[in-house]
């Protein structure tokens, strides 16, 4: 049975970021989610098919592969349920968060105290590269404004020697309950933010957030052939965390510049180049532009106005596929001159009336 694309399956475009597969999956997956769909087996199928998907296209270095060799994913194929189990743990996130205000958590009294101890946020970069940089590969030198674990409270928040106080409004317990209606729904305590403590005296380097605002220099490596629009994750290269959580990830997010010359469509490269008139006619040599330099082809004698040649293997590296490259696609346009010495237009005169062909004689005043 033929699998649908993933793209189709959690209903977004091929460009589509993280935050807008993440909402899309989310309803899917609580739209056929087992618990919600006792006994559906087609449910379960839709819900396992779109856990397959977000598995894949969250996943920057599957997502690349899939793009590029579709569900074989490079020869190495994808479990179906491989997917399932890989995408529940974000589904348990997506679906945790969605029910977390109306259920609350368990603990004593009913109350869950969920701590300071929050994973960094995830940073995004916007790089521009040339196209002959996608032909070898760049190193980027960034340098990227982030939140750092503050060295003066080493991330407790608190000045030196002053304490935490159970937070009055919550009772220790990080959450508050809010009536609404017939519900009472528990809320995160938005004085203590959850962790149950107050400072009582905030560090004056951090504010009490315990992070502060440094800049992190890297260097991040943009492989050969990467495709415009690709995001490469750094792995823990994000904000710092808090209460000893763990960093955010930093997202680079690659734009290739329009080229004056060439014509980028997946791996191949098209131009236009001139040729002499003399060389379409009786053949020869001619030079043309490459991602690289210059190179020289030849030219079949009659070759029209409009031919495309192909040189091959002067494309675009294939990306995740060592040695392969695209090809390069030559349309031929005829250079015709537009001024002629004397001895040239007697020559093409002549060359006229030997193949009985009509033209335009230039006379002088008097005749």
């Amino acid at each position: 049975m033929t699998k649908r694309d993933y793209y189709e399956i959690l209903g977004v475009t091929r460009t589509a970021d993280g935050e807008t597969l993440k909402k899309n999956y989310r309803k899917f997956a609580l739209q056929y989610h087992p618990d919600r769909n006792p006994g559906d087996k087609a449910a379960e199928e839709k819900f396992k098919e779109a856990a397959e998907a977000y598995a894949v296209l969250s996943d920057p270095d599957k997502r690349a592969r899939y793009d590029q060799f579709g569900h074989s994913l490079g020869g190495g194929g994808f479990s179906g349920f491989e997917g399932f189990q890989d995408a529940f743990g974000g589904f348990s996130d997506i679906f945790g968060d969605l029910f977390e205000d109306f259920f609350g958590g368990s603990g004593s009294g009913g109350g869950r105290r969920r701590g300071r101890g929050q994973r960094g946020s995830d940073l995004e970069y916007r790089a521009e590269l040339e196209l002959a940089e996608v032909l070898t590969g760049k190193t980027l030198d960034l340098e990227i404004p982030r939140k750092e674990t503050c060295g003066e409270c080493q991330g407790t928040g608190a000045e030196k020697g002053s304490k935490k106080k159970i937070c009055p409004d919550c009772g220790g317990r990080g959450e508050v309950r809010v009536s609404q209606g017939f519900f009472t729904l528990r809320r995160t305590c938005p004085r203590c933010h959850g962790e149950g403590e107050s400072i009582e005296k905030p560090c004056t380097a951090c504010h009490g957030e315990g992070r502060a605002r440094k800049v992190r220099k890297l260097q991040v490596k943009i492989p050969a052939g990467i495709e415009h629009g690709s995001r490469l994750r750094v792995t823990g290269e994000g904000e710092a965390g808090q209460g000893g959580a763990s960093r955010g990830d930093l997202y680079v997010q690659i734009f290739i510049k329009k080229n004056k010359t060439f014509e980028r469509q997946g791996q191949d490269v098209y131009c236009e180049v001139l040729i002499p008139y003399a060389v379409a006619v009786l053949g020869g040599e001619a030079e043309v532009p490459t991602l690289a330099g210059k190179t020289r082809i030849e030219i079949a004698s009659g070759t029209p106005a409009g031919k495309i040649l192909k040189i091959k293997g002067e494309g675009v590296p294939v990306y995740g596929a060592e040695g392969r490259r695209g090809d390069e696609f030559v349309k031929v346009d005829i250079e015709v001159p537009t001024k002629l010495s004397k001895s040239e237009r007697e020559l093409l005169e002549k060359f006229a009336a030997e193949r009985g062909e009509k033209i335009s004689v230039k006379k002088g005043f008097f005749n």
